[in-house]
């Protein structure tokens, strides 16, 4: 995967890992590389062979010196030479056929582009579920941006997203958790810019298991929220 002999690079994929060894070796394959013109990695710290497989593969790989989400998400921007960003986990939730729609929403001049779990035709992996909690607390905090801030975004949370590297850079994400999806929604709500996006199917995570556990996630995201409503502009 190197971006050797490119004349310009103008899309990268960043891969956010942390032992998706499983995911990886099921849905790599369907990656759309030829189409993306720098990829790497960022590696959270994994212990399950996900490294030496991506390695093997040919990709760089980054691995953080500072745990979080967040923290991935900016080693990402600072790494990619690509002014189109865009952010993919290998956990099997994500369609590896949404990287090129959301590259193409990016080139078609918005500042970011979101996969939603919850526009028409989109799925969400807890729909065959009768409680559903974790997506019923994503509307919930999406329908509190959209009111404060005034926007129309449907999935303001899910990471499966790209970003301009520069709108990036004037949204000035600071979080290191799992909050930093919304941080990013919330100030691209705040600076005005234009977001877009597409109906994804999320599928069933493949292996490992779910890294944000949703009580202490929940309460996260509520003193983050607080923050944020106070913060206004000053970032």
């Amino acid at each position: 995967m190197s971006t050797e002999g490119k004349d310009k690079i103008e899309t990268t994929l960043v891969i956010l890992n942390y032992n998706e060894i499983e995911g990886l070796r099921k849905i790599f394959d369907q990656i759309p590389f030829q189409k993306i013109d720098e990829a790497f990695v960022v590696d959270g710290g994994s212990t399950d062979g996900s490294v030496e497989f991506l390695k093997s593969k040919g990709l760089r790989v980054i691995t953080q010196k500072r745990k979080g989400r967040g923290e991935a998400f900016r080693i990402g921007i600072n790494e990619a030479k690509g002014e189109f960003v865009v952010f993919f986990s290998p956990d099997g939730n994500e369609d590896p056929k949404d990287i090129v729609k959301l590259f193409d929403l990016l080139k078609q001049g918005n500042d970011m582009a979101i996969a939603s779990r919850f526009l028409p035709g989109a799925r969400n992996d807890e729909d065959d579920k009768v409680f559903r909690w974790r997506a019923w607390a994503n509307r919930c905090f999406t329908f509190i941006a959209n009111s404060v801030w005034k926007g129309k975004i449907t999935d303001t949370i899910n990471g499966f997203r790209g970003v301009r590297k520069s709108s990036f850079l004037l949204m000035h994400p600071t979080t290191d958790a799992f909050t930093i999806e919304y941080q990013m929604s919330i100030r691209a709500l705040k600076l005005k810019m234009k977001v877009a996006e597409i109906a994804t199917y999320e599928g069933d995570r493949i292996g490992g298991y779910v890294k944000a556990k949703s009580i202490p996630t929940g309460i996260r995201f509520v003193i983050f929220l607080i923050k944020e409503l106070f913060a206004g502009r000053r970032f």
